[in-house]
């Protein structure tokens, strides 16, 4: 990072670096959630859920890749152990081993909300600190919304479906 940028960003960054490497294991446990959710999934709709499920856990991998560089930029270094990522975790993991579709969509339900919830508490705590960090978020931020948002759209389907 440059000197006018360490400047802006000045005693946080530390605090920020944190932060992110919360979000860094949040989004490394979600890309895997829906990744391996996508493997195992049974039942009505199956296949839209595993396409959603694959397509929202490339999205996740590329938050990671996003907020590792950033990290960086900042002179952090990124969570290197996979295990800490437990450690550190702000939303946690839910094993997705029950396979059945409406438990998965469920499961990826709630881990979005949560993200939605740290990623709008990082930003109001970023608005006036780290406007590159803030915006970088914010991006992340709009992902997540939408994901939640495809994901219950699939859990609306499903439900009229089942009326049927």
């Amino acid at each position: 990072m440059g000197t006018k940028g360490r400047e802006i960003v000045g005693k946080d960054v530390d605090k920020i670096i944190e932060a992110l490497n919360k979000a860094f294991a949040d989004e490394w446990l979600a890309y895997y959630q829906y990744w391996i959710g996508a493997k195992v999934v049974r039942g009505p709709m199956g296949g839209a859920v595993a396409a959603e499920l694959s397509e929202h856990a490339g999205e996740e991998l590329e938050h990671a890749e996003k907020i590792a560089e950033r990290i960086i930029k900042l002179g952090g270094t990124p969570v290197v152990k996979p295990e800490d990522w437990y450690k550190l975790t702000n939303c946690g993991y839910d094993v997705p081993d029950n396979p059945d579709v409406k438990v998965l969509l469920e499961q990826n339900i709630k881990g979005e909300q949560c993200a939605i919830e740290v990623y709008n508490k990082m930003l109001s705590e970023l608005k006036d600190v780290d406007p590159v960090t803030y915006h970088l978020i914010l991006e992340i931020l709009e992902d997540e919304i939408e994901h939640e948002e495809d994901l219950e759209t699939l859990q609306e389907n499903m439900e009229m479906f089942h009326k049927k």
